[in-house]
């Protein structure tokens, strides 16, 4: 059945949990344990008398039961708290950082990452200002000589961001790269195929190849992530903004984010590529 004609059709039931802030906090708070009506009381700052009919309406839903003075989610009510749950998350992610949504180009985040955007809510947008150019190049240089180890995907190169890693590869921080192939020919040029040179024998670098022509800027060490992407227009990449964040949740985030482009990559033989410019 369609989404649209399910909720004609139940509309009433979904309306009576979704228009209810009492309702929905009980689910979120039961959903992470379970609680006395003393305790709902001061989640919710609400009254016995407020409480208590929305208790029996979820009870009449079969989506908490009470025992021993605790109420807790049935097993139907797990599922309905846990969509709710993420919801929840979905709005604030998108919300908190509507702007920089909005102002940019996310057809290089598969539908499964773009649903758990709510995984990002606790980040921060670092912008260049007139007064600080290098806002972002400063915030990612400060996360990388921090890591244990990198993962990156690049769209773009720079000599900078080149010399930046390779220093980091020599330090014996592990660090795998995933490029696209229009990077991969500028890596065949100089300055970078002499960093390459350099690099060859160093079983802490690794770089692989998509065939992805759009992609994100992604940086994620064992502490951070930082994410950038292209413009709206989805001609220029905007090296002036990145999302990024030191929470746990974005980090698995972006470390996910980096597994599944890949997956989808090959591993780059950087000797065969270093011999073929010779």
């Amino acid at each position: 059945m369609q989404p649209l004609k399910s909720y004609e059709q139940n509309q009433k039931v979904i309306h009576s949990i979704y228009s209810s802030r009492l309702k929905l906090q009980l689910l979120l708070s039961l959903l992470q344990k379970n609680e006395s009506l003393s305790a709902l009381r001061e989640v919710t700052g609400s009254t016995s008398q407020a409480l208590i009919p929305k208790i029996r309406s979820l009870e009449t839903q079969m989506l908490i039961e009470a025992r021993d003075r605790e109420y807790f989610l049935t097993p139907l009510g797990k599922i309905v708290a846990g969509k709710v749950a993420e919801f929840v998350g979905v709005m604030a992610g998108i919300n908190r950082h509507k702007e920089f949504w909005a102002t940019h180009d996310l057809s290089a985040l598969p539908e499964e990452f773009l649903s758990r955007i709510g995984d990002l809510q606790e980040s921060e947008v670092k912008l260049d200002t007139q007064v600080d150019i290098l806002t972002v190049y400063s915030n990612y240089l400060r996360i990388v000589k921090e890591a244990a180890y990198i993962h990156g995907i690049s769209c773009v190169m720079s000599p900078g961001l080149a010399g930046t890693l390779a220093d980091r590869v020599v330090a014996g921080i592990p660090v795998e790269l995933i490029v696209n192939e229009d990077v991969t020919n500028i890596l065949r040029q100089e300055p970078y195929i002499q960093s390459l040179k350099q690099l060859v024998h160093f079983i802490n670098f690794k770089i692989w190849v998509t065939k992805e022509s759009r992609m994100v800027g992604l940086t994620v060490t064992d502490k951070y992530i930082s994410l950038g992407l292209f413009k709206t227009d989805g001609k220029l990449y905007d090296s002036s903004s990145d999302l990024f964040s030191g929470n746990a949740p974005a980090v698995a985030w972006g470390e996910d984010l980096f597994r599944y482009y890949r997956e989808r990559s090959q591993l780059l033989e950087i000797d065969k590529l270093v011999s073929e410019t010779q």
